[in-house]
């Protein structure tokens, strides 16, 4: 199973950053149902704007951590992949 890092970018123009095993599964529950999270419900509809794969949930956490910690501009650069977005 392969787990994803991901950066949707929502109505408003901010960023979400999440975990997942099955992206086109979760886009649908953020832009649907009550499974998305409570942040992108007010913001939708919201779109895939970047992605990472991931060996484990262990390894997509520690980087869903360091991308939620980005500045603004260095996630529009990883969305542009300017960069890596290593901190």
């Amino acid at each position: 199973m392969t787990w994803h890092v991901y950066l949707l970018r929502c109505a408003d123009g901010t960023f979400y950053a999440g975990i997942t095993t099955d992206l086109a599964r979760r886009l649908a529950e953020h832009n649907a149902g009550k499974a998305g999270a409570k942040y992108t419900r007010a913001r939708r509809p919201v779109a895939l704007a970047w992605s990472e794969p991931a060996s484990d949930r262990a390894a997509a956490s520690r980087r869903e951590y360091q991308v939620r910690k980005l500045p603004r501009t260095a996630k529009e650069a990883l969305v542009s992949g300017s960069s890596s977005g290593s901190s």
